[in-house]
């Protein structure tokens, strides 16, 4: 997902770079505005599962607390690693989701001159 990220925002890069017209610059923003889409439903879908990850890692962590057993205590460590990654990984998303809001703008801005 990061990569394909990279990717697009490379892309938009380049074709900003280059002398456009107005009908390409137009094809270029429809083009970014439904990437932006793609990945604002990528960004909630992401969002919903890490909230239900880390849920229950609280969860078999309070099951530690109350009845400690080595099979819940290897659940939570897993359910915690699952939940840093998670994190770590909406994260990256949402940033590079703000990154290209900022590609966006530019684009609408070279439009307006």
């Amino acid at each position: 997902m990061i990569d394909y990220m990279k990717k697009h925002e490379s892309y938009v890069k380049e074709m900003l770079g280059k002398k456009l017209d107005e009908e390409k610059l137009r094809e270029l923003l429809a083009y970014h505005d439904k990437q932006i889409q793609w990945m604002q439903h990528e960004r909630l879908i992401h969002l919903i599962v890490m909230l239900f990850v880390c849920l229950f890692m609280l969860l078999s962590f309070g099951f530690v607390l109350i009845k400690t057993s080595a099979p819940s205590i290897i659940l939570s460590v897993l359910l915690l690693a699952l939940s840093v990654a998670y994190i770590i990984h909406y994260y990256r998303l949402e940033n590079n989701v703000q990154k290209w809001y900022l590609l966006s703008n530019q684009i609408r801005q070279k439009l307006q001159l």
